[in-house]
């Protein structure tokens, strides 16, 4: 297979990122490569909503017939394809995300960009398709494991510091969101324990007790 894109995500680390698409609006950039750049192949994209990326997980090693999904706190396991876990034999990722706009004529060729993605910065990606709501869409497909992790778990209450001019309003937001899904480990549950991610070119610092996220700092990183 030949990589034909990569993103460019404000997720420069791993941990933080939301642990499926769509959790959090997060912005993102797809960039082609060169040869890939031929206007002709994005003709109609633009009228489609939603995109199927198909990627690599690029900084994963080696599979394993069994995992922890962090879902279920890192204490049970399940097999490999019952999860979406990168240790997998062929470490493809599959993400949905919104098209906000195709932008053809820029110094990079045609950009795409769009919302929802869970992918690291840097991420190669290997196929894009559109998302077709009169096929893809199941809703009465089942879930397994996750419904009932889904079922007891509600979103953390993210407090952020007044004054935080390092991020866009729209970063904010975006960094609300991934926060609101509680980023640690299940089986992580310390009130006092300080964690960080870098979003965005910052180094964010948070605390969690309960039910509540407080952010502590959020600066640029050097």
């Amino acid at each position: 297979m030949t990589v034909v894109a990569h993103i460019e995500s404000p997720f420069q680390s791993k941990f933080g990122i939301p642990r499926q698409s769509g959790l959090a609006r997060v912005e993102a950039c797809i960039v082609f490569e060169k040869e890939f750049r031929q206007r002709e192949a994005f003709r109609g994209l633009e009228d489609f909503s939603h995109l199927w990326l198909l990627w690599l997980f690029d900084r994963a090693e080696g599979w394993s017939p069994t995992v922890r999904p962090p879902m279920l706190g890192g204490n049970r396991r399940m097999g490999v394809f019952a999860t979406r876990s990168p240790f997998r034999p062929n470490h493809i990722g599959l993400s949905c995300v919104e098209l906000l706009r195709v932008e053809l004529d820029t110094p990079r060729g045609p950009v795409l960009h769009v919302a929802g993605a869970d992918l690291l910065d840097g991420t190669p990606i290997i196929d894009v398709k559109p998302y077709l709501p009169f096929t893809d869409a199941r809703p009465d497909a089942r879930g397994g494991f996750t419904e009932e992790v889904l079922r007891s778990r509600t979103p953390l209450e993210v407090v952020m510091p007044e004054g935080l001019d390092v991020l866009s309003a729209g970063q904010r937001e975006a960094l609300r969101q991934a926060l609101a899904s509680d980023p640690r480990p299940q089986y992580q549950d310390d009130a006092e324990r300080l964690y960080g991610l870098t979003f965005a070119g910052c180094e964010v610092k948070f605390r969690v007790s309960g039910s509540r996220l407080e952010v502590v700092s959020v600066v640029r990183a050097d």
